[in-house]
Formats: structure tokens, sequence, C-alpha cells
């Protein structure tokens, strides 16, 4: 692996905590980020899904961003989430996100759109030719309605060098192996699912971008860096821990279903914004008896 590649192992799509009044709370997004780095992650996945980024202004967006920039401090690298179903607004954001402390940023096949093949190949072309940063192409075909094929993924990749890899959220562990055996040494595959991870790093995956890590870093950092070494057997012994819990955190929506976790452990208040509420009392029971005795 191209030792230059900044996101392996365990990266974590960062929640954004809010107070009771609905903004953003500084203080809890401090201590979630020294948490994440203290238990073992890699990298981080700012203004993300989990970030409940459509919900959050300009401003706001900007300002998430240089603050984990500098609780980080440069020692673990970032990429910033900059999407959009229009690609005039995608590029907009990819030039204003240009700052001092990204090593990447994370763009979103378009969604509601629903673009053929060539069009999301045009868009893609557009954000790489945009970007002074490297790009790691998301495909999450539950969110955005169409599945980018593994041709146009390779397609984007041998033609644009700044094009260095892809968060793949399909759960389609066959496309995972098809991009894996076609990409280009210098294209990366990521898997943007929880459950999947073990196995997806046994096919050759990077890593993952993981929503339950907000919770448990340390714990679910293990099983993928168990992975990573290839001991595969010590990672099993968690993922059976641990699968049970994967469907609960996403049953009501995402991250409605960690930030219920972490409010439990002091992390946040269990707040979200509209259309996202928090879970219902009998799902966040399950979840919390899910995870009795799993402790750091």
């Amino acid at each position: 692996m191209n030792c230059h590649y900044p996101f392996k192992g365990l990266g974590v799509a960062l929640v954004t905590p809010f107070r009771q009044d609905g903004q953003v709370d500084y203080d809890a997004l401090d201590g979630i980020v020294e948490n994440l780095i203290a238990g073992g992650t890699d990298f981080l996945c700012v203004l993300g899904t989990t970030a409940e980024t459509p919900t959050l202004t300009s401003d706001e967006r900007l300002a998430v961003t240089e603050f984990v920039i500098k609780t980080v401090g440069g020692r673990i690298p970032i990429m910033v989430g900059c999407g959009s179903n229009s690609t005039a607004t995608a590029v907009e954001q990819v030039r204003k996100y240009q700052l001092d402390g990204i090593d990447g940023i994370l763009s979103v096949v378009p969604y509601y759109n629903k673009p053929s093949q060539e069009g999301i190949y045009c868009h893609f072309r557009e954000i790489a030719k945009a970007s002074s940063k490297p790009v790691i192409l998301y495909n999450v075909p539950g969110r955005t309605g169409v599945n980018m094929s593994v041709e146009t993924m390779l397609r984007i990749a041998r033609e644009f060098p700044n094009v260095i890899g892809v968060k793949e959220a399909s759960g389609k562990m066959e496309q995972i192996e098809q991009l894996i055996a076609g990409a280009p040494d210098t294209f990366k595959v990521i898997v943007g699912d929880d459950s999947m991870a073990m196995e997806a790093v046994r096919k050759g995956c990077a890593g993952v971008i993981s929503v339950i890590g907000n919770a448990i870093p340390a714990t679910y950092g293990k099983l993928v860096h168990l992975s990573m070494e290839g001991r595969y057997d010590e990672a099993a012994v968690i993922q059976r821990r641990l699968a049970p819990l994967y469907g609960l955190l996403f049953r009501e929506g995402s991250p409605c279903g960690v930030k219920a976790l972490m409010s439990d452990r002091g992390m946040l208040e269990n707040v979200m914004r509209l259309p996202l509420v928090p879970v219902s009392e009998a799902l966040h029971a399950e979840i919390l008896e899910g995870f009795e005795g799993i402790m750091e």
C-alpha cells in the first residue's frame, strides 16, 4: 500500500453534537474528537452523512471544519465532505474548503436527481478538475437513489490521478471485490458499512469509515486493526459481540442510534435536527441492553 495514502484503518464519520437549544455544541465536539484520537482512530471524516450535514448552514459547515482541524492539530488525517446534487454547487464547495489541515475531500454521488453513469462521471470530472486536494468518491445508493457502477468508478480513477479512493457503501461485497481487482495502485477502497469491515479488509479494503466508532473507538478500532494485521480469528470474537448492535443503531435512522448511545455515555446531548428525531424509548432501551458488557 502506498505509504503516502492517508486514509487507512479506522476512520470515523464524525457526529455533530447539538445543545438543547439546537446550536452546535463545540465543547462536546472537542471531547468527542479527543476521545476518538485517544481511542486509536486513524483518521476523521468531517461533514459526512453522520454529521447531519444537510441540516448545517454553510457558515456552520465551515466553522465545524475549522474547529476540528484546530482540535486535531495534525495528529491524524482529516477528510471533509463536499457534495451536492448540483455539480456547480459541489465545485463551489470544493473550492471554498481548501483549508490547511485537510488531507482530502469526500464527495457523494449526486442524490435525488438519479443521473446516468455518464452524468455521474461528468459530475466527478468537474470536482476532480476543481480540487487541489485528493478526492475520495462516496457511493451510497441507499441514500442517493443510484449506484455508481464499478466501471464508472474505475474510469474516474484511471483518468484523474487526484481521485485516490472510494468510500463504498453499497453493501455489495461482490462490487467491492470487483473494484479492488480492477483498481490502479493509486486508488484504494474504504468500506462504509460497520458490519462489513472485517470481511472487506480481508478482501483488500484499506479500512472503514465508521459510525459506531464515534461511541466505542477503542473496541471497534481493535476489530479493524486486528483485521488489518490479518488476525481474523481474534477480530471475529469482537465481530460476534458487536454483530447484533449494528442494525439497532440504524433502525430509526443515523446518527440517531449512535447519538442515543453517546448521550448515555455522557459524550453529548441526545439532540438531532429535524427531520431527524431521537430514537424511540423502546429502541433506546434495546441499544443500551445490546451494549452492556462492551466497555472500554
